[in-house]
């Protein structure tokens, strides 16, 4: 536990592997949702009707969309930088909003959109998409943000992440 307001060094950040903050997420859940297509197309699922899944779809899709906007509301509110490849930007820790229950809402709506396309395209096989998505981000755009966060605010951010989860 660190015992001092002071930020903690970015030692680890300056190792970072050449993936790190490279893609922006959006990129990379449009390349999910395109595997998923491929896979629902190359291997047919589950017979779902239309009237089943498209609502479903459409209600996991649009929370998604809220979710991800708020995320990008309460940082404008707070003058911070919402680009995802310089995280070492941000002049705020935001706690704020749909921060509050998650560290990354921006991200789970990215994911809740890939589900409501999963629940779309109906295939077991898509559901790899969300999976690859939250492991992808993880560790190639979570990680490096969470070090820039703590190397910036230290104990604020320490214990921020101590009571808000990652995801939800």
């Amino acid at each position: 536990m660190i015992e001092t307001n002071e930020p903690l060094p970015m030692a680890d950040a300056q190792e970072a592997n050449w993936l790190e903050l490279k893609i922006p997420p959006p990129v990379i859940a449009a390349v999910a949702a395109l595997a998923m297509w491929g896979l629902a197309r190359a291997f047919p699922g589950l017979h779902i009707p239309y009237g089943v899944r498209v609502p479903a779809a459409v209600l996991l899709a649009m929370a998604g969309v809220a979710l991800a906007g708020s995320g990008i509301v309460t940082f404008r509110q707070a003058r911070t930088t919402i680009n995802p490849h310089k995280p070492g930007d941000a002049t705020a820790l935001v706690s704020s909003g749909p921060y509050r229950f998650t560290r990354n809402p921006m991200y789970v709506g990215m994911l809740l959109v890939l589900l409501g396309w999963s629940a779309f395209l109906a295939s077991p096989l898509a559901l790899l998409g969300p999976a690859a998505f939250v492991l992808y981000i993880n560790r190639f755009q979570i990680g490096p943000e969470e070090r820039a966060l703590q190397w910036l605010f230290g104990r604020e951010y320490l214990a921020y992440r101590s009571r808000v989860r990652r995801w939800l």
